[in-house]
C-alpha cells in the first residue's frame, strides 16, 4: 500500500506541497470517489487514481511523440516565443520532460519528449549516429553531384563539418535527407551549401520511430516496443 500524496509526486503531479493543494482543491480521485486526505493510503495495483479525470500511472519512464507545427520554439520556456511544451495536454506537463535535441521554429514534424535524461542524452549523441530522416521541398533539383557530396561529408562555408549524410531526390524540388547528428539548422545549411533552398521541412523518423499518421499539434505515447527499438539503436 502507498500513500496518496507520495503516488501522486511519484507520477509527477508536483512537489508535496503542490499535490496538497490539489487534494484540497478536490482534483483527485480514487476509484471515483473523490480524496483530500494525502495520507490516504492505496494500492495502485487494484485502485484507479485520476487528476482532473485523468489516469495516474505512477512512476514510470515517458516517451512521447509530437508532430510539431511551425511557429514553435524546442526549449522548455522562452519569455517572447511559443515553446512546444505548451503543445503538451496538461497532464503530462507537471512530468520533467524535456525535447530530445530540436526542431527548429519554421521545421515541421517529429518531436521526441522524455523523462529518461540517459535515453535523452544517448539519443542527441552524434557518437550514437541515430539516423533522422527529412522531407524537404526546395529551390532546384538534387543532382548525382549533390547525392555524393552528402555521401561524402559536406563542409559548409562557416568551415562547419558534417558527417556523411543520405540524399534522396523525389523529383523536381523534392528530397529525403538522413543525417545523423543535430548541428543548428543542420539540413537547411547542407541544402544550400548545394544552392538549394530549403522552402518546407518536416523530420518524418527518428531511429525506426516514424511519424505516421499522427495528425499534426498531436501528441502520444511510444509503446515499449517503440521505446526499446529506441534503446537498441543507441
Amino acid at each position: 500500500m502507498d500513500r496518496l500524496d507520495k503516488y501522486l509526486c511519484d507520477s509527477g503531479v508536483g512537489t508535496r506541497s503542490q499535490v496538497k493543494q490539489i487534494l484540497k482543491a478536490g482534483r483527485v480521485t480514487v476509484d471515483g470517489e473523490t480524496i483530500r486526505d494525502s495520507s490516504r493510503k492505496i494500492d495502485p495495483a487494484l485502485q484507479k487514481i485520476e487528476l482532473d479525470g485523468v489516469l495516474l500511472g505512477g512512476t514510470g519512464r515517458i516517451v512521447l511523440m509530437l508532430n510539431k507545427p511551425a511557429g514553435y520554439v524546442t526549449a522548455t520556456e522562452d519569455a517572447r516565443q511559443p515553446t512546444v511544451m505548451e503543445l503538451l495536454p496538461a497532464h503530462y506537463r507537471h512530468f520533467d520532460l524535456k525535447p530530445v535535441g530540436r526542431l527548429d521554429k519554421d521545421t515541421e514534424g517529429l518531436l521526441l519528449f522524455t523523462n529518461d535524461g540517459r535515453l535523452l542524452h544517448r539519443l542527441i549523441s552524434p557518437k550514437k549516429e541515430v539516423p533522422k530522416v527529412y522531407y524537404a521541398r526546395h529551390a532546384g533539383c538534387a543532382r548525382d553531384a549533390d547525392v555524393a557530396a552528402f555521401a561524402e561529408g559536406l563542409i559548409l562555408r562557416d568551415g562547419t563539418v558534417c558527417l556523411p549524410a543520405k540524399l534522396e531526390p523525389l523529383g523536381e524540388g523534392e528530397s529525403l535527407i538522413t543525417v545523423c547528428e543535430g548541428k543548428y539548422h543542420q539540413v537547411r545549411r547542407m541544402m544550400a551549401s548545394r544552392n538549394m533552398t530549403v522552402l518546407y521541412l518536416e523530420r518524418r523518423q527518428e531511429g525506426e520511430i516514424c511519424l505516421g499518421d499522427l495528425p499534426r499539434g498531436a501528441v502520444r505515447e511510444l509503446t515499449e516496443s517503440e521505446i526499446g527499438s529506441l534503446e537498441r539503436q543507441t
